[in-house]
């Protein structure tokens, strides 16, 4: 008699139909799913200009997770654009005086000059 081992990947307590007999082939998929799950997420808070439903955005997510090296080196040449949501607060200008193009000073800095 043989033994056999089979691996489930469990997601809120279902079992998922797809079986693997090497554990790390299952932690890989489940991470895949993790991804995929962020992924939608993110585009679903997106500002998209279409409108896509849930099965379409779950779908497209899948496939990007399970090309995600190959997704990651298309995107790795994009530089961040100017303003964005999420570099928007980290790329404020520092005040400055229009005079001489330094920064302004508060008023106990001025206080501390002027000892």
């Amino acid at each position: 008699m043989a033994v056999i081992t089979k691996f489930f990947v469990v997601r809120d307590g279902i079992e998922l139909d797809k079986v693997f007999s090497v554990k790390k082939d299952a932690e890989a998929y489940d991470k895949m799913l993790d991804a995929a799950e962020q992924l939608a997420e993110f585009i679903k808070k997106g500002e998209l200009e279409c409108k896509l439903d849930d099965e379409s955005i779950n779908a497209i997510s899948v496939f990007l997770a399970k090309n995600g090296p190959d997704v990651t080196k298309i995107l790795r040449t994009v530089r961040p654009l100017s303003v964005s949501p999420s570099n928007e607060e980290i790329k404020k200008p520092k005040e400055t005086s229009e005079e001489t193009g330094s920064q302004k000073e508060t008023p106990k800095q001025r206080g501390k000059k002027d000892k």
